[in-house]
């Protein structure tokens, strides 16, 4: 996991010490009290997706494809909000069915931003304190959200830091875990929105995903080149990056995109 982490996810320093400290330490220990909760935050295109995968693969030997291994998205899987109470019932027995047969099942929920109130609440009795629930127990399994609330309050720090002359590097979590779950849990629009699982202190880790950085986008570039077995040319890998739109308008230090988009551009250039 360290190694993936390190090799392939850039400019997120606080992600690799979280994640590994997080996943090392519940895959080592043996009474857990809890399953581990696990929430992702940040822009679109920062890595939180790209690092569940990584997760996937570091535990389950076919990664994502494991039968293990479970992966909703609130807009494609819970789609119609009047159809919540169903949502609910499906979810709960998906769970429950799944933890039975494997007690170290992975559940990732991706746009938790989007995801009715209510049908989160329902996760809820799974990621408690309980020993047993219905004869199950839930110890074992690992739940990973994805959301992007939370990331503006994530770039005022990162850009708070830039402007006072500090390295990216410089940030720690302690300076951004507060902020981003007292954010997460008052923002309206966040689908955690005064959802107990923040309420009762359930997630174990708020992991903030920082807005990438030009230099974060070529190495993304290059890393994709390199993977489709192409020799890297520097002139396309720095067009590529210059092609795409950064933000605050003045300074243009953060990639709108993250490297969301790399894989399409480099359709274009090489293919």
């Amino acid at each position: 996991l360290q190694e993936s982490l390190e090799k392939k996810l850039f400019g997120q320093h606080l992600v690799n010490k979280v994640i590994v400290k997080a996943v090392r330490g519940f895959l080592n220990n043996t009474n857990a009290k809890k399953p581990l909760a696990l929430s992702l935050h940040g822009w679109t295109g920062t890595g939180k997706n790209f690092v569940s995968k990584i997760i996937a693969e570091s535990i389950y030997k076919r990664g994502l494809h494991s039968k293990y291994v479970h992966q909703f998205v609130a807009t494609l899987h819970f789609p119609h909000a009047h159809s919540i109470n169903l949502y609910k019932d499906q979810l709960q027995s998906w769970i429950r069915g799944n933890v039975s047969s494997c007690p170290r099942s992975l559940f990732i929920f991706d746009e938790m931003d989007k995801m009715h109130a209510g049908l989160i609440d329902s996760i809820k009795p799974f990621l408690d304190y309980y020993e047993l629930l219905d004869g199950v127990s839930y110890r074992q399994a690992i739940f990973i959200f994805l959301s992007n609330a939370g990331a503006e309050k994530i770039t005022e720090v990162a850009l708070d830091f830039w402007r006072n002359g500090r390295t990216r590097e410089d940030i720690q979590l302690t300076d951004i875990q507060n902020a981003l779950s007292v954010s997460v849990f008052n923002n309206k629009n966040s689908g955690f929105w005064h959802s107990t699982l923040i309420d009762r202190n359930l997630i174990d880790y708020f992991v903030p995903f920082l807005p990438l950085e030009y230099k974060h986008v070529k190495m993304c570039v290059r890393v994709e080149i390199e993977s489709r077995g192409y020799t890297v040319d520097e002139d396309i890998l720095s067009r590529i990056a210059d092609e795409m739109t950064y933000f605050p308008r003045e300074e243009r230090i953060y990639s709108d995109k993250g490297c969301k988009t790399v894989d399409s551009k480099l359709d274009y250039y090489y293919d």
